[in-house]
């Protein structure tokens, strides 16, 4: 008799852990909104043909949605006192406006249908695949949060984060010491202000000397907002050139050296570095892994009609 209570328990506890991982499915819009993912793709590429740097914006946009409180589209409020206003994304988080598109052109073929969550984890994907990455399964069915929470934007790793902490923050998010070099490669395309590497050029001492003269003169150690590229070598193609660069002392953030700093990462970063194909598997493996945390689902949650503000009661 325990026995067979013993194996009734394992049989409930393996269909609730199958119930979990079946949470989120790659089919989840075919019979309500069959013109999705095509709708999100079109609005994706106009925006980054227009301009490159937009995906790089909207892949950090999605990592800045999931590494607080879960993908539930919370960094889409546009609450003034949320999570677009917190320290790590105030006056560095952009291009909200290519989502609020999207989000106005699907809501024209299927009217509350499709969640803000799901556009951001679609064209985070379209992003990467629109400058010369690998593409990979999103899956889907992501709700809508009602709320924002700025106290929890402490979670995102800042540009002076040491090794420890970076590997502590990704821990904490299920996502292991791979999976954290891999999606720091996120930094092969877009842009940073000269404020969040300043201290690296000026007082770090392992960086190309030649590389942080080059950058000095552009941001004055005072400060600066102007704007340099995560990766000097190709700044608009998605491939491995980000690895490259740290090799070579050649990262922009203190957090980017850091990974090829005499540590524990040095070998994932010097193999990522020279293979291109075992990047990109880590890669979109951890960009699936990535977009599992914690979304609401079922009837938790909404779907919001507009994506910067929660639905009227």
């Amino acid at each position: 008799m325990a026995a067979s209570a013993s194996c009734l328990a394992f049989l409930v506890a393996a269909a609730v852990a199958s119930v979990a991982s079946a949470q989120l499915s790659s089919t989840f819009y075919d019979t309500s909104c069959p013109n999705a993912l095509s709708t999100i793709k079109s609005g994706v590429d106009a925006a980054v043909m227009q301009e490159a740097r937009t995906g790089a914006s909207l892949l950090r946009m999605h990592f800045h949605d999931c590494f607080v409180h879960g993908c539930d589209g919370s960094v889409l409020l546009n609450d003034t006192s949320g999570e677009q206003s917190s320290p790590p994304n105030k006056g560095s988080l952009r291009r909200f406006d290519v989502i609020d598109s999207i989000k106005a052109q699907v809501e024209a073929v299927c009217p509350g249908v499709v969640s803000c969550a799901d556009i951001l984890a679609v064209a985070a994907r379209d992003s990467v695949v629109a400058l010369g990455g690998p593409s990979w399964t999103v899956l889907l069915g992501r709700r809508d949060s009602t709320a924002s929470f700025p106290s929890e934007t402490t979670d995102l790793p800042a540009p002076t984060s040491s090794l420890q902490q970076l590997l502590s923050l990704f821990s904490n998010k299920n996502l292991d010491a791979t999976d954290m070099v891999a999606l720091s490669g996120a930094h092969t395309i877009g842009q940073a202000q000269c404020s969040n590497f300043n201290d690296h050029i000026y007082n770090d001492t392992n960086i190309d000397a030649a590389f942080a003269t080059s950058l000095q003169a552009n941001c004055p150690a005072s400060g600066s907002t102007s704007l340099a590229p995560l990766d000097t070598m190709t700044p608009t193609t998605f491939d491995n050139d980000y690895y490259t660069n740290l090799m070579s002392q050649k990262g922009l953030l203190h957090s980017d050296q850091e990974l090829f700093n005499n540590g524990s990462t040095d070998s994932t970063v010097s193999n990522f570095a020279s293979s291109a194909s075992a990047f990109t598997s880590a890669f979109t493996a951890a960009m699936v892994k990535m977009g599992n945390l914690s979304p609401l689902t079922g009837t938790d949650g909404e779907i919001r009609l507009a994506c910067g503000i929660v639905n009227s009661s």
